[in-house]
């Protein structure tokens, strides 16, 4: 957990972060909009959150442990000033009495009770609109109910045609890019500004992500053999011959698992943090991420398979080091079993905060021709 900034305050001590008069009073909150940042003197930041009401913690996601607010003396205002590191994007909420909310003095929401902070130097997430804890997200039009006899039970796929449809851009964890981050108007947006080629988005929710996104599940054959069809059938413009892949964290080790299975179906893969620390035993190991460097993929590419014709973008935060050593293994490793890599680093922690440029960023690219 990051050290938080404890010292003697003054009336109007938030002055720095560019808040006056006294807090707690109605005046005070009215004109109230945090987090708010201010230079830290070691490159980073300190950035200030306010919460009216109660006792509370902020709890990030994978960036940090739970930090405290404190209340400023006999109010109703609950504060903590967080240091935090150069370029970092990261979703929070308050925790309260078992209980997660979204920041009310933060416009930038990520569903109905997560927050998104940035500090000032974190990149420009362009297409993604400013969403509100309180706003619905619009849905695509078409649904498809998919009964799945491989798969078992039955799961609703959303699919939007952005710029007219084309090639299928399958998004693992569909439910968080309907719900939590607004993929549809993304798209539309950098589809609408020729940064992306028409695509047809395929919504895919996950039912059980441990057990679907491990090798061997079931997944791809579905996909494959009742999913794609469905979405053929059902009139929207679509390309399924042109798959791209997209998955973050499990969904990312699940979508590089496909291309190496079913190289035919997958040959373009956008993958954002990819688990690759996985193996059958890592989950029941105290430390998952401690190790072989790589884990069950690794070992699979180092019997150097033919990967001339796969397209693979690998993305990864800055500011999530122990999944380095695991993503740089595989990106080399794939390189060199001849696929065409690219390889950045977001803004962020393990979070779809972050990963949400590098998606749109890199479905364009493995779309594209150019190396």
């Amino acid at each position: 957990m990051p050290p938080v900034t404890e010292r003697i305050r003054t009336e109007d001590d938030f002055a720095a972060f560019g808040l006056h008069g006294a807090p707690g009073t109605d005046a005070f909150w009215a004109a109230a909009r945090t987090p708010v940042s201010v230079p830290a003197g070691d490159g980073g930041w300190v950035t200030l959150f306010l919460r009216r009401g109660s006792p509370a913690s902020i709890g990030f996601e994978s960036w940090s442990e739970p930090v405290p607010l404190r209340r400023w003396r006999d109010t109703d205002c609950w504060y903590a000033e967080v240091p935090v590191p150069a370029r970092l994007r990261v979703t929070y909420q308050f925790l309260a009495d078992g209980t997660a909310y979204a920041d009310p003095l933060n416009p930038a929401g990520a569903g109905p009770d997560r927050s998104v902070a940035s500090a000032p130097d974190a990149p420009a997430q362009p297409h993604w609109p400013l969403v509100g804890a309180d706003d619905v997200l619009p849905l695509p039009g078409t649904r498809l109910r998919w009964n799945s006899e491989r798969l078992g039970g039955r799961r609703t796929v959303r699919v939007h045609p952005a710029g007219g449809g084309g090639p299928v851009v399958l998004l693992l964890d569909g439910d968080d890019w309907l719900y939590l981050h607004p993929a549809m108007a993304a798209f539309d947006s950098a589809v609408a500004v020729g940064e992306i080629p028409p695509v047809t988005l395929l919504f895919l929710p996950a039912r059980d992500r441990a057990a679907e996104f491990r090798a061997g599940s079931g997944l791809w054959e579905a996909v494959r053999d009742e999913l794609l069809p469905l979405v053929t059938e059902s009139g929207v413009s679509a390309d399924p011959d042109r798959l791209v892949v997209a998955g973050q964290s499990l969904g990312g080790l699940s979508a590089l698992n496909a291309a190496l299975e079913f190289p035919e179906l997958v040959s373009r893969v956008a993958c954002q943090s990819g688990s690759f620390w996985w193996t059958p035993a890592a989950r029941d190991l105290a430390d998952p991420l401690g190790g072989a460097p790589g884990g069950s993929v690794a070992a699979r590419l180092r019997a150097r398979p033919d990967l001339t014709g796969l397209r693979v973008a690998f993305d990864v935060g800055e500011h999530e080091p122990r999944m380095l050593p695991h993503c740089e293994l595989v990106e080399s490793l794939a390189a060199e079993a001849g696929a065409t890599v690219r390889v950045s680093r977001s803004a962020s922690g393990h979070d779809r905060a972050g990963w949400r440029h590098a998606l749109l960023r890199d479905v364009a690219w493995v779309l594209g021709e150019s190396s």
